[in-house]
């Protein structure tokens, strides 16, 4: 190539760049959509609908929840990924789709290094229910009568393969004991099941079983929630099972770095601000729910080789997930 030419084409990718710097410096200037990928009146819906509402008034373009729900978060989490990496399609939800599914779906079509973290948003806390007038008022009783019926005491999950069901398998695992695992849509009917007795407990989010009215025996955390400080960790009744159900806000993988900081920023201060702190609270979200993009993006991989050894061990490969 003459050296003419080869200037002309270094102008050419240099234009270029400083077009796609100015495109991310003046981000955003349309509507952007922020894909949840559960039911509306999830904590992940009512969680991004109120950042939505922040980031609309601190970056001053409309930022929309769209729910995108089906087949455990895969849909909703996929259409992000496959989208384009300029900051208008984003996705606010559980990384459980994005370090779990893949492993287990096939056809997800997508792996943790198809996202770009933004800032961690939230962390849901699992927890065990039983009946109120239930004899299994700790984690010992619940294994003890395990070990006495063995598959006989019926045990209710949001789904198959999903966060409380993994616990539930290293749990029994761990425990050297059998339950007979529940598959759910999600909490509301096991809560259900589990007050008129159908089901011996369950495991739950912490946000649906708080107002219940069932007795709560162990809840699945490194340590006790603040908002229920009576209610003991599972770790500490002597079994180290504490499953990370958190989430946030993600772009596609390639996100410029102009606009990862820009939306960034903008979401530290939406956090922090008051009307998030009082969904917060509602959720009863623990102290450590919110992380920047570089720790996000670390805790994101470091989630996704855990999740593969777990996954591994319990021999939950695909096509072989069984309650």
């Amino acid at each position: 190539m003459r050296k003419g030419a080869i200037i002309a084409a270094g102008l050419v990718v240099a234009a270029g760049g400083v077009a796609t710097d100015v495109a991310a410096q003046d981000y955003p200037e349309r509507t952007v959509q922020i894909v949840v990928p559960t039911t509306p009146g999830s904590s992940a819906d009512m969680l991004g609908r109120m950042l939505a509402d922040g980031l609309t008034v601190r970056l001053g373009k409309p930022f929309i929840v769209v729910d995108k729900p089906g087949a455990n978060g895969v849909l909703g989490t996929a259409d992000v990924a496959r989208a384009k990496p300029d900051g208008y399609t984003l996705l606010h939800g559980a990384t459980y789709s994005i370090t779990v599914q893949p492993l287990i779906d096939k056809d997800a079509g997508y792996t943790e290094k198809s996202f770009t973290p933004i800032c961690q948003t939230f962390k849901n806390d699992q927890v065990i229910v039983v009946p109120p007038n239930s004899l299994l008022k700790t984690v010992s009783d619940i294994i003890d009568a395990a070990k006495k019926r063995p598959g006989a005491l019926n045990v209710g999950v949001p789904g198959i393969a999903t966060i409380p069901h993994l616990a539930m398998i290293q749990f029994a695992d761990m425990a050297k004991v059998q339950f007979t695992n529940v598959p759910y849509k999600g909490p509301a009917e096991e809560i259900q099941n589990t007050r008129n007795g159908q089901l011996d407990f369950a495991v739950v989010p912490l946000t649906a079983a708080v107002g219940s009215g069932l007795a709560m025996p162990g809840i699945f955390a490194e340590q006790r929630n603040p908002s229920l400080p009576n209610v003991p960790t599972v770790k500490e009744q002597g079994y180290d099972v504490a499953p990370l159900s958190y989430g946030g806000l993600l772009g596609p993988a390639g996100l410029p770095d102009e606009v990862t900081y820009r939306l960034e920023n903008a979401c530290t201060a939406v956090v922090k601000a008051k009307a998030y702190q009082t969904i917060v609270k509602e959720t009863f979200q623990p102290p450590d729910y919110f992380a920047d993009s570089a720790f996000f993006t670390l805790d994101l991989a470091r989630d996704s080789a855990e999740k593969k050894q777990l996954v591994e061990m319990l021999n939950l490969s695909r096509g072989n997930v069984q309650p």
